[in-house]
């Protein structure tokens, strides 16, 4: 039987949170985020919660934006140019998923890549994707921070990422080909799941499929990064990992709650202090 380890990302987000803090008392002024949430979704707004309880322990301004759902989508692109053209606005974030039929992914375009502290815009993708990253997405950022507390070197080792997303999936698989991983990108189509994270070192997860790996998807020693998050019918909040099976098989686990979560909020702020930090785009 292996010895389990559970990645406590809570632990590693209250850490990285005072090496932030350190950093910010050498900046003229305190960096300043502009979160915009489109209508009143109840999970969105939790998560805006959280991102604005860690900023306050930073000592980071944020600014909210709560706009209405009826609004066109021309008149947020607006709203977006008019926070890309403020100097005192550091860092822009909407959060997702926006409301039908608000197309993401041109809204998400609009923000200045200087200022695109999710690091989901085209062009902070592409240069991800051509090995020159410059802004990266925070889910992934906050996996391969939480892989490196348990792996030294990632070098030849079989990865798995279960999602294909421009969110998780996509920019994760990236990230870990360029670390050295011999990369699977499985997806709702792939044929054999099972078997394919069977031979993996690392299995990342990403569905919000609960349930879905169970102890005879992983070999003894691997590291499992739970990214998927969803509510039994009794509101327990759960992963994908059925990580009471994967105790004394898995070499390490993260938690569901308390594992990418904690570190992914962490992540935009590092995010933000990054662009305060150099001018990424030599404006």
């Amino acid at each position: 039987m292996v010895s389990t380890v559970l990645i406590d990302g809570k632990k590693q987000a209250d850490e990285l949170c005072l090496q932030m803090k350190e950093k910010i008392k050498n900046f003229s002024r305190p960096p300043c985020l502009a979160v915009i949430l489109v209508g009143d979704n109840p999970a969105s707004l939790i998560y805006i919660k959280h991102k604005r309880k860690y900023a306050e322990r930073l000592g980071v301004s944020v600014k909210f934006y709560q706009l209405s759902p009826v609004m066109t989508e021309d008149s947020l692109c607006s709203f977006i140019k008019e926070l890309n053209e403020n100097p005192l606005i550091d860092g822009i974030l909407v959060q997702l998923p926006l409301p039908f039929p608000f197309d993401s992914y041109k809204i998400i375009d609009t923000i200045d890549p200087h200022k695109d502290v999710d690091g989901l815009s085209s062009t902070n993708l592409g240069y991800l994707f051509v090995g020159q990253p410059r802004i990266i997405p925070c889910t992934p950022l906050a996996c391969m921070a939480l892989l490196k507390t348990v792996v030294s070197d990632f070098s030849g080792l079989n990865a798995v990422v279960i999602g294909r997303s421009r969110l998780v999936g996509k920019p994760l698989g990236q990230l870990l080909l360029d670390a050295g991983c011999t990369l699977i990108q499985a997806h709702s189509q792939t044929k054999n799941l099972s078997e394919h994270c069977k031979n993996a070192d690392i299995v990342v997860s990403a569905t919000g499929h609960t349930g879905l790996i169970k102890k005879d998807f992983i070999k003894a020693g691997a590291v499992v990064i739970d990214v998927g998050i969803s509510r039994t019918p009794e509101g327990k909040i759960v992963g994908d990992a059925c990580a009471d099976e994967l105790m004394g098989i898995a070499g390490a686990i993260t938690p569901v709650p308390g594992g990418v979560g904690p570190m992914t909020v962490s992540m935009i702020f590092q995010n933000l202090i990054s662009i305060c930090e150099k001018n990424l785009y030599n404006r």
